[in-house]
């Protein structure tokens, strides 16, 4: 069995570009858990339930979705934007410029 003597090198950037991938791939699944976890919440003590709260939480967890995305959306950007100059003409969308 023949032993490798160099290590598997990964490059940073394309490392770096790959987690953050796998990170916006994630991000739904992650909102899903953190929107249906008021359906795990105990009732209140109280008759009424606790729908100011529950509210509270839903926009937070909604504008951190949002924060989020918008932080992967401009992390991916620039790695998105060097494939799309490696594409050929006939497979880029209308009104692509060509670098």
């Amino acid at each position: 069995m023949p032993t490798r003597s160099t290590p598997l090198f990964l490059a940073r950037r394309s490392y770096r570009r790959r987690r953050v991938m796998d990170a916006a791939r994630m991000l739904p699944v992650v909102g899903g858990f953190l929107v249906a976890l008021p359906i795990l919440w105990r009732p209140a003590e109280t008759p009424g339930g606790e729908t100011a709260s529950g509210v509270v939480y839903l926009f937070t967890v909604w504008a951190l979705l949002i924060i989020a995305a918008a932080v992967l959306a401009r992390r991916l950007s620039p790695a998105l934007e060097d494939e799309a100059g490696d594409t050929p003409e006939h497979l880029r969308g209308p009104g692509a410029e060509r670098r």
